[in-house]
């Protein structure tokens, strides 16, 4: 279906969608799936949510673009309601979470610059990380199967192991500019980052002059029962890169920063066409309605403790499939005893949509407002497709 006039950078699923309803899409001919994959963490509120659709479309009927030589009052106030709820005093609009993480990188050696340590330029980040796909990001997440090919690696980035402290103040010199970690990692496996290592982590930054920068590209915005991963640690960066479930299917991202850290950041210095567009910014807004709404992020972790549980129960009856249940909150895993590839594609058979990630986990990121009874369903297809994989297991040793 793809044709020849794409290019071969996607190994595609079989499948198309005509449309959506909340945590379903449904093909042309009809079929249903279960969407638990969420676009990769995107679809933050499922498929066709009222009120974005009458924002997207009231705006639409207005005005789409008039680039940031001008006043854009959404994004004015998005950004007043994003510091307002975070560490942040400033915000910088993206069109993706890479472009948020390119800024946040800007920020912090812009920052050291002004204050007199030009040299400072090097970022230290962590193993299976990933910060999307520029030059730059894929130097920062360091996977070699992202950098290959693509001629040197982007100097300024020291890579050290998953959750390594020790590590990480051994890697900082005098050219060190900031450390770099995502809060739980998403495509490196649902791997949350302990809430004491981050504790030293800012300890590090505050004793070195270092700036702390988070990713919450795929765990923030409601995705863990906080509004923002790292409420859980009580440990505030200095930077923050966000995107994905900010725009509910929407392309936008952000950069947030505190004053001090956002100083460097004058006039002229970075800029972004398509960025904070009136579009973006109308939607952005009417998902922090939705996930601002008191008592909506504590719904959010009620169901993830009780999707949890039965993820945990499945495991428990076919731990020839799966090994375990991690993450937190609605963004969890299931770390697989085959092929993730082969249960994805079990789960698929059942029409129940999940992503794969590293580690050999399978993510399940369903929308914030996913119903218990929906939950149910999941739990039941997911049980399904264990069964299927272990009666194979069996069938093949009985041989």
């Amino acid at each position: 279906m793809s044709g020849s006039a794409l290019f071969d950078t996607f190994a595609r699923a079989p499948l198309a969608f005509d449309r959506g309803e909340g945590t379903w899409l449904i093909t042309d001919t009809g079929e249903r799936y279960l969407d638990f994959a969420g676009g990769i963490a995107v679809n933050s509120l499922g498929h066709g949510h009222p009120h974005l659709v009458a924002a997207l479309t009231e705006q639409a009927a207005k005005l789409w673009h008039v680039s940031n030589l001008y006043e854009i009052p959404g994004q004015s106030r998005l950004g007043e309601r994003l510091a307002d709820a975070t560490f942040a005093d400033k915000v910088f609009f993206t069109n993706s979470g890479a472009e948020a993480l390119e800024c946040a990188i800007k920020t912090a050696r812009r920052y050291q610059f002004v204050k007199g340590h030009p040299e400072r330029f090097r970022v230290i980040t962590f193993e299976g990380a990933f910060h999307g796909r520029t030059l730059a990001t894929i130097a920062a997440g360091g996977q070699y199967k992202y950098l290959e090919g693509f001629g040197p690696k982007v100097d300024g980035f020291d890579q050290v192991g998953f959750d390594d402290i020790d590590a990480a103040e051994k890697a900082i010199t005098p050219e060190t500019a900031a450390i770099l970690i995502e809060p739980v990692q998403g495509e490196g496996g649902i791997r949350p980052v302990p809430t004491q290592s981050l504790k030293r982590l800012r300890q590090l930054c505050d004793q070195h002059g270092l700036l702390l920068i988070y990713d919450e590209v795929q765990c923030g915005i409601g995705r863990t029962g906080k509004l923002f991963a790292h409420e859980w640690s009580g440990v505030t960066p200095d930077i923050m890169a966000i995107a994905k479930g900010i725009g509910g299917g929407f392309p936008m991202g952000a950069c947030l920063a505190t004053d001090e850290a956002a100083v460097g950041m004058t006039a002229g210095v970075h800029g972004t066409t398509f960025g904070g567009n009136p579009l973006a910014m109308a939607v952005g807004n009417a998902v922090l309605d939705v996930v601002l709404e008191d008592g909506f992020l504590e719904d959010v972790q009620r169901k993830a403790l009780l999707m949890k549980q039965g993820l945990a129960a499945v495991a428990d009856e076919f731990p020839e499939v799966i090994e375990g249940i991690r993450g937190t909150g609605l963004m969890l895993g299931l770390k697989c005893a085959m092929p993730n590839t082969k249960v994805n594609m079990a789960l698929r058979d059942h029409h129940l949509l999940a992503v794969p990630a590293g580690d050999n986990v399978i993510r399940l990121l369903p929308p914030l407002n996913v119903t218990d009874a929906e939950i149910h369903e999941a739990l039941n297809r997911i049980r399904a497709g264990a069964k299927g994989l272990s009666d194979a297991i069996a069938a093949a040793a009985a041989k």
